[in-house]
């Protein structure tokens, strides 16, 4: 009779919880576009040359709790779907999330297609119960707040 050799089990951390006062604050379009500058846009698979957008996950308190770029596009063009939006959303446990996207031509003036997808992830937001706090475009020089704009109406 021959046995297989015992397997050793191990508890590994698969990842680093920030605690609440290491997180940033992102309850503004400003602080929003600061976390772009200085986590988002300097990750590997970000492309300054294509349209990226991001979610920025939030707790309760409106600190970010994580981020993910869901979609990479062409120079004027990005595919965005509730679905992938949503997903780690409700796997980080968000209770809000931020969009942010740029356009690489640098100016942050937002599109029709901007307009459509944003009022389609509020839609699928208040069905999940995640608030969607804004939608930020992000230009060169420049920031624009879907919010502020006053596509949000109650």
């Amino acid at each position: 009779m021959e046995f297989a050799p015992a397997k050793e089990l191990a508890v590994m951390s698969l990842r680093e919880q920030p605690l609440p006062a290491d997180m940033m604050l992102a309850d503004t379009p400003d602080k929003a576009v600061e976390f772009w500058q200085a986590a988002i846009a300097s990750q590997p698979r970000f492309n300054a040359e294509v349209e990226n957008f991001a979610v920025l996950f939030l707790n309760t308190r409106r600190r970010v709790r994580g981020f993910q770029i869901v979609s990479q596009g062409t120079a004027d063009t990005l595919l965005v779907h509730p679905r992938e939006v949503f997903r780690v959303a409700i796997l980080a446990n968000a209770a809000a999330v931020v969009f942010l996207h740029n356009h690489p031509s640098g100016e942050a003036t937002p599109s029709e297609a901007d307009i459509k997808v944003t009022r389609d992830l509020i839609r699928a937001g208040q069905l999940l119960q995640i608030q969607v706090l804004d939608h930020v475009i992000v230009g060169h020089r420049e920031r624009t707040s879907l919010r502020e704009l006053g596509y949000f109406a109650a």
